[in-house]
């Protein structure tokens, strides 16, 4: 791909020092009027507001002494790199990105359920006509290969497309899927440490987080996993999302578990959704079971785990049936890991990718984990345990999501799925409500 500015700049809101132009040729650009310098913090009647990430909150802002004056910063994106009130930001104003029409760059063969045949064309007309969708389709449900006819269509009118997630861990799932699927487009994959870099790519796909140093770039937004930490908890991040937008764009929801706001949405036909209550293999989601173990937390103190845990554990070794087990906390992971002699993976862990790589690659028939593997990651046959469920990290979504992760492979579609508990939780309850809904709803339709 030619690395002109055009393709470099166009459609991004960056700090100088991510601009890859020596300061010569940046003062050229603004000379001739192809590079805006944008301020980074602006100063309203209220306090200050950051224009790379939308916050407005005081205590997210901290103040540098210089000379005799003050420098504000935000807190809120520094991870991102400083944006100050004396490090702006650059627009690019010069020519416009145009990316080409690719016809048949679809080369996935696959052959699609009634269900999601349905859904990939309800997704292929939302993104034609720029509007918004709402797929609301159960774990292992295929909403990856729903969006190919769509975008195949997208990418032949000429659109530039972003698929954006939460989580990292889910962009590098995603990642060799699309390649795949679409290996004469030129893919960008983005997340914090990434060694891609986009260059004018005709599809991205990102972390929510990157998509703060996007600026009307998209035509064909589709935010996977919408329901996730933090995208939902986080403003700057749906701010950052719709930003990154143009005007006349379409925009795109994947959710097995929307967030009460999303619902209520869909339910006032606020936003047009399609609705995929079965798997992409026919079989029904594994409903949980659930397994009082009352004196986990004394066990655990007494450097043991419950004789529940340990003869499921047993159980799944002797039938050789791989698993995830999943922990409420880094310290209770680690902590479990210690105890049954097994990996375990956390957000923190710097071996993370390659245990998870390991884990698929089948070189362990267990792993132990904290929520960081609940969503937008495929194991073929596994069973999944989740230790402490009534705590309160586990909440619906959740819980939904990591039972999704047992049952994918249509050649073993029937995983077992278990909730450790001290107590049902109305998360619990809603989980196993909501998985036998969409088993009721597949079979009925």
């Amino acid at each position: 791909m030619n690395s002109s500015p055009t393709n470099l700049l166009s459609g991004k809101l960056l700090l100088q020092q991510e601009l890859p132009f020596s300061e010569k040729e940046i003062q050229s650009f603004i000379h001739t009027g192809v590079l805006q310098e944008v301020p980074g913090i602006k100063e309203h009647i209220f306090g200050f507001v950051c224009i790379r990430c939308g916050n407005q909150k005081s205590h997210l802002f901290g103040a540098i002494p210089r000379d005799d004056e003050e420098i504000v910063y935000c807190r809120k994106c520094i991870e991102m790199g400083r944006v100050s009130t004396c490090e702006p930001l650059y627009r690019w104003t010069g020519a416009k990105l145009q990316m080409p029409q690719a016809t048949e760059a679809l080369k996935w063969k696959g052959k699609l359920t009634q269900f999601q045949q349905d859904a990939a064309n309800q997704i292929e007309t939302a993104m034609l006509n720029r509007a918004r969708l709402l797929v609301w389709a159960v774990c292992g449900a295929g909403k990856t290969e729903m969006l190919f006819q769509g975008l195949a269509a997208a990418m032949g009118r000429g659109d530039r497309i972003c698929l954006a997630t939460p989580r990292a861990d889910v962009v590098r799932e995603l990642e060799p899927r699309f390649r795949e699927a679409f290996p004469n487009i030129t893919i960008s994959a983005l997340y914090g440490g990434s060694p891609d870099r986009d260059e004018g790519s005709p599809f991205v796909l990102s972390t929510t987080h990157q998509l703060l140093r996007y600026e009307k770039a998209f035509d064909v937004m589709i935010i996977d996993e919408v329901d996730a930490f933090p995208y939902h908890a986080d403003q700057s991040l749906s701010y950052a999302a719709k930003r990154a937008r143009k005007d006349q764009s379409s925009l795109i929801f994947l959710t097995a578990t929307p967030r009460t706001k999303l619902k209520l949405q869909s339910n006032l036909n606020l936003i047009p959704t399609v609705f995929v209550p079965a798997r992409y293999h026919g079989h029904p989601l594994p409903v949980p079971r659930f397994v009082p173990c009352y004196n986990l937390k004394k066990s655990l103190k007494k450097e043991t785990l419950p004789s529940k845990i340990t003869n499921w554990i047993a159980e799944k070794r002797n039938a050789n049936r791989r698993f995830l087990l999943f922990a409420s906390s880094i310290a209770a992971a680690e902590k479990i890991a210690k105890l049954t002699g097994m990996e375990c993976v956390h957000a923190s862990d710097p071996e993370r990718v390659e245990k998870v790589e390991r884990y698929r690659n089948q070189e362990m028939d267990a792993l132990i984990t904290t929520t960081i593997l609940e969503r937008g990651v495929t194991f073929p046959s596994i069973d999944v345990a989740v230790i402490e469920a009534d705590h309160q990290v586990f909440d619906e979504a959740a819980l939904v999501q990591i039972a999704g992760r047992a049952g994918r492979n249509a050649k073993d579609p029937y995983g077992d799925v278990v909730f450790f508990h001290q107590g049902k939780t109305n998360g619990m309850v809603g989980a196993k409500r909501m998985i036998e809904m969409m088993n009721d709803l597949a079979k009925r339709r």
